[in-house]
């Protein structure tokens, strides 16, 4: 089994980034940034891959010059900004959406100030899926599945799948755990229920040692600067903050 490492980013929102000093504007990184970012992963010769393509380099079943794309939360400027570009690169993403929310807003943000956002609707699901991307699933309403009794996080858990594969009659693989909360429960969770990888929000590049179900990944910011998102790619940066 190789033990080539392999960066699986992480972001969020894909757009303007509020003024400074907003809540989580960290995690907004403008559409400019997100082309120059992408252009210069093929630049070096990498491709970007959805996590059900990344999978036969997580299994240690194929060895190259790969990157998984990951968006968390499934805002509707993910499908204005991202798609395109990703689709003129050639390159394909997954997008972990909150099931019980198509066309709805970020609302779990609201207490923290976070500026109200649109999520993608149903028919621009659709359009993603059309486009060569993947879905995943963010649970129904983006729980905090640590603070629920199990009879919630199961509901949760195995709910959005089954939500997602009825709307859009394909397959939910991938999970993603809402703010990167989980224990052991949750991973025992998302195993009973079927899914084959899911994703935390700790920071190191994958390997086909990892476990597919607490695999680490690699943030990208809205200051991340250029030779930054370099380090984070091709280097053992993110590695030593695992």
């Amino acid at each position: 089994m190789t033990d080539r490492a392999y960066p699986i980013l992480m972001y969020h929102q894909i757009d303007v980034p509020p003024p400074s000093g907003t809540p989580l504007r960290g995690l907004i990184v403008s559409p400019g940034a997100f082309s120059r970012q992408m252009r210069f992963l093929r630049a070096l010769g990498y491709r970007g891959l959805s996590m059900t393509n990344l999978q036969p380099y997580l299994r240690g079943e194929r060895d190259g010059k790969v990157v998984g794309i990951t968006f968390d939360d499934g805002y509707l400027n993910n499908h204005t900004h991202a798609l395109p570009i990703l689709h003129s690169l050639g390159f394909s993403a997954t997008c972990y959406a909150v099931s019980a929310l198509p066309g709805g807003h970020n609302d779990w943000d609201a207490n923290i100030g976070v500026a109200r956002k649109p999520l993608m609707d149903t028919s621009q699901w659709r359009e993603w899926l059309a486009a060569g991307m993947d879905i995943g699933a963010h649970t129904r309403h983006h729980a905090d599945l640590t603070v629920l009794n199990e009879a919630d996080a199961t509901a949760e858990i195995v709910g959005a799948r089954n939500e997602l594969e009825d709307r859009f009659a394909t397959s939910i693989a991938h999970f993603c755990y809402p703010y990167g909360r989980y224990t052991s429960r949750e991973r025992e969770l998302v195993s009973a229920a079927g899914y084959t990888t899911a994703t935390t929000t700790h920071r190191s590049r994958a390997r086909p040692t990892d476990d597919p179900l607490l695999l680490p990944r690699v943030m990208v910011a809205q200051a991340t600067q250029p030779w930054q998102f370099w380090l984070k790619v091709a280097t053992g940066y993110e590695d030593r903050r695992r």
